[in-house]
């Protein structure tokens, strides 16, 4: 492309680092932009799949993902699905079914800052990447050539960057998206979601719970699973709901994080608390994920429930798909017709698999009906005993599928 300004990328999350480097490795320069002033080592995402892990490989991240050390991940390719009333094991899944079939069949329970860590030395050590910590985007104007951005610097002076495109990675609340006008389809949910990280280890518990854990249950289903940490000896992360009639302060409460975590393992003392956060949860789609030269990915372009870990994989699966489309376009082997079905293909990928299996998983694991709660846990179990339907499920639950039937889309 004979046009050398960069590409600008805004918001330095897991799906924005992914986005540069996997541009700047075709060659491509880029300015990636994130308003706060480092890396954020929040406790969101950690759940990489399948083929996500491929991804990595492609852009040279698996001696940090599979490191040994504390910012490496932890390899989790079984997980248990489980009635919370009785602590019945219903259904066992293992990825590594896939052995022969897949490159890595695990799950890599990865936080996402860890990723985002790894990824910023990378760029700051391209010459053909830039990296802005401390910048917020104010304004963005487009015209047929390119798109000047007004920013903030961190001294708060405004300054401008003319760039040939712009991807909005700069999560739900993207300034990227409310400056192009792009609309945000769904819903959020009545209830919100608390997530507590607590250094107890529950391998040690009499339970036999494995490392990725589904509770089934009416009242307050679950999710467990653990993560290294920051020391690397293991954080559990348990997300639960938070019902609607539930004060903020109350689920907040340390007596309230306690309450959660002694009705699921009780034991003598308190748990000790890494750390617990709340939430609103939605289930959104922007309408359109390309318009001019704007972009958008990750959850700037989509919001889902976090149940099976989708959210994350969904938006480095956006990156590497818009790089491939950008890099055609830029190196003249392709029109901008492609930047179409970008949109076309990610968003597939986003309704018909990531938003409806995360939904149906949510309800499947609230289920108030008892014989309809005994017929799906019952299809678990007859899935997970049948090796193709195992295999199948695992296609499905890891991303493998939305990937197939959206790359396929004209």
């Amino acid at each position: 492309m004979s046009d050398s300004k960069p590409v600008a990328i805004v918001g330095a999350g897991p799906v924005g680092a992914v986005m540069a480097l996997a541009l700047s490795r075709k060659g491509i320069p880029v300015v990636l932009i994130e308003a706060e002033y480092a890396p954020i080592q929040d406790q969101r995402a950690a759940t990489v799949h399948p083929p996500t892990v491929e991804m990595f490989a492609e852009l040279g991240l698996l001696d940090d993902a599979f490191s040994e050390a504390p910012s490496g991940g932890l390899q989790s390719p079984i997980f248990h699905y489980r009635n919370r009333v009785d602590n019945e094991l219903v259904a066992v899944f293992d990825v590594d079914v896939l052995k022969g079939e897949v490159a890595y069949p695990f799950v890599l329970q990865w936080e996402q800052y860890k990723l985002v860590e790894a990824v910023v030395p990378k760029l700051e050590a391209d010459p053909l990447a830039e990296v802005r910590f401390g910048w917020r985007l104010t304004g963005m104007e487009q015209s047929e050539d390119d798109v000047t951005l007004t920013l903030t610097n961190p001294a708060g002076e405004p300054e401008t960057l003319v760039a040939s495109y712009v991807i909005g990675t700069d999560g739900f609340r993207s300034t990227v998206r409310e400056l192009a006008g792009i609309e945000f389809e769904g819903f959020t949910w009545a209830e919100r979601f608390i997530k507590i990280g607590t250094t107890f280890d529950y391998l040690d518990t009499d339970r036999g719970y494995c490392t990725r854990n589904y509770f089934s249950d009416p009242d307050e289903w679950l999710n467990l699973f653990k993560v290294k940490g920051e020391g690397g000896n293991g954080i559990w992360r348990g997300i639960f709901p938070v019902p609607a009639d539930e004060r903020d302060e109350d689920a907040m409460s340390l007596e309230g994080v306690q309450r959660r975590l002694q009705n699921l393992y009780p034991k003598d003392g308190d748990y000790d608390i890494a750390y617990h956060a709340l939430y609103k949860v939605h289930q959104r789609v922007a309408k359109t994920y390309n318009l001019g030269r704007v972009f958008l990915a990750g959850d700037a372009a989509h919001v889902n429930n976090p149940i099976g870990g989708m959210g994350m994989n969904g938006g480095i699966h956006d990156a590497m798909n818009l790089a491939e489309k950008l890099a055609d376009v830029w190196f003249a082997r392709a029109d901008a017709s492609v930047f179409d079905r970008y949109s076309r293909q990610r968003r597939k990928a986003q309704i018909d698999f990531v938003q409806a299996q995360s939904i149906q998983n949510k309800k499947s694991l609230e289920e108030k009906d008892p014989a309809l709660r005994r017929k799906s846990l019952d299809n678990l179990r007859r899935m997970s005993e049948n090796t193709d339907l195992h295999k199948q499920f695992i296609y499905r639950s890891s991303l493998f599928e939305s990937l197939k039937s959206a790359n396929a889309v004209e």
